[in-house]
């Protein structure tokens, strides 16, 4: 049997034989000099074949390219309809970057120290992680639309706001996971975002070291694993890799809350696809959008069939509340001005076309006059942490065009449909 010694750090760690292999999982803090420097002599003590970390291929490209950013074709995000989903994670990265700031250390600091001691010691590295925009449409699946509206009003507020992080929060990032107390600071309901946050990701990340170790060739199987994972997920993953035929050498961690991932008689690395799925929206808000578009035609309708001056002027309300508004949110964020004016020219007919937005528009025209410079690019993380970085880089204007514009059509279309209502109940 493997020596249970190897678990040798002053971090909380546990070790798992499974397979004739040695699981040894290290919880680091996400935000502590001592968990990357625990992490380095881990590597460089030769003990291990292999080195697992807590990240995905986008994540991992972010700590080893610097110049990844630089290379963006937002012109690409944009046509794929991932600018909100960028946004967002542009949003998550500035309140790790306030952290930073505030604390003198960069999160995922222990993650660079994995990386580079894999390198030196030229053994496998072994990416684990779920991609996080795959866990950030879970997250919004796993919650109530008002609540989603919540997280990205707390997101929003954090890009905002300059004020120190709360003590409590920082303890949370010591001792957890960043993404889960990003979120924890903004959420009513921390429970419903445990399972894709923490829970669904144990059991990921335990799977992906059963395909990527335990079901690969004989001849090429490492004996001996450091897994380097926040400490938050210390728990879950004893608990996946022991859960058949596995082994906790030593003392095991305290379990994890019961009943927030139930298990399903099968092996974890068999649920990855279903664990990489993003579940289907809803049939009602599918359907919804459609439905607004056939009551706003369906009230022009009514309008001309009454009196073609009354039709008339529901379209022309229609044109000037959809389009102006759509139009003053790109103008709020200093859009172009043929940017706004095409803004406020396509709303009207983008609100009746659900598979197009304002916001799509809007961005499109603001990158075509306004292409972001590699500069743009290599300064984003940082402009990002402040109000007007946001404001003054292009690479991030063009997100904020895009949000604004499409929040300013969204109400445009409620606004105006309530006023189509009520010249016909004239």
């Amino acid at each position: 049997m493997p020596d249970a010694g190897l678990t040798t750090t002053a971090g909380p760690s546990t070790t798992v034989e499974r397979g004739g292999v040695t699981f040894t999982l290290l919880g680091t803090a996400h935000v502590s000099l001592q968990s990357a420097e625990e992490v380095r002599v881990a590597v460089a003590s030769g003990r291990y074949d292999a080195v697992a970390v807590e990240l995905d291929a986008g994540r991992h490209a972010s700590l080893t390219d610097p110049d990844a950013f630089a290379r963006l074709d937002l012109f690409q995000v944009l046509r794929r309809g991932k600018m909100g989903m960028l946004a967002l994670s542009l949003a998550l990265g500035a309140f790790q970057q306030r952290l930073a700031e505030q604390l003198g250390i960069e999160p995922g600091q222990e993650m660079r120290a994995a990386i580079e001691g894999a390198k030196a010691a030229a053994i496998p590295l072994l990416l684990i992680d779920r991609d996080l925009g795959v866990t950030l449409r879970r997250v919004q699946a796993s919650v109530p639309w008002w609540q989603r509206l919540t997280l990205l009003a707390g997101v929003g507020a954090s890009v905002l706001s300059r004020e120190q992080i709360d003590a409590s929060e920082i303890e949370k990032l010591k001792q957890g996971d960043v993404l889960e107390a990003t979120f924890a600071e903004f959420a009513e309901n921390e429970r419903a975002l445990y399972r894709p946050l923490i829970a669904e990701r144990d059991r990921y990340m335990a799977g992906q070291l059963e395909r990527q170790v335990l079901r690969a060739d004989a001849s090429s199987r490492p004996e001996r694993v450091l897994v380097v994972i926040g400490a938050g997920h210390l728990a879950g993953m004893t608990h996946e890799l022991a859960a058949d035929d596995g082994t906790v050498l030593g003392e095991a961690p305290p379990e994890r809350p019961a009943g927030l991932l139930s298990p399903t008689g099968r092996a974890a690395a068999d649920d990855i696809e279903s664990l990489e799925s993003t579940p289907p929206p809803a049939v009602w808000t599918r359907a919804l959008p459609w439905l607004l578009v056939a009551l706003v035609l369906f009230g022009f309708f009514l309008g001309f069939q009454r009196n073609p001056d009354l039709g008339w002027r529901l379209l022309l309300e229609w044109a000037v509340i959809n389009g102006g508004l759509a139009g003053l949110g790109a103008a709020i964020a200093l859009a172009h001005p043929l940017t706004v004016l095409g803004t406020a020219l396509a709303a009207p007919f983008t609100s009746l076309n659900p598979m197009i937005g304002a916001g799509f528009v809007a961005a499109g025209i603001e990158l075509w006059l306004r292409k972001p410079s590699v500069g743009d690019f290599q300064r984003l993380r940082r402009d990002v942490t402040s109000i007007g970085g946001w404001w003054r880089n292009r690479a991030a204007r063009t997100f904020v065009v895009f949000v604004l514009a499409t929040l300013g059509s969204v109400i445009g279309t409620y606004v105006g449909g309530f006023r189509i209502v009520e010249g016909l109940l004239r």
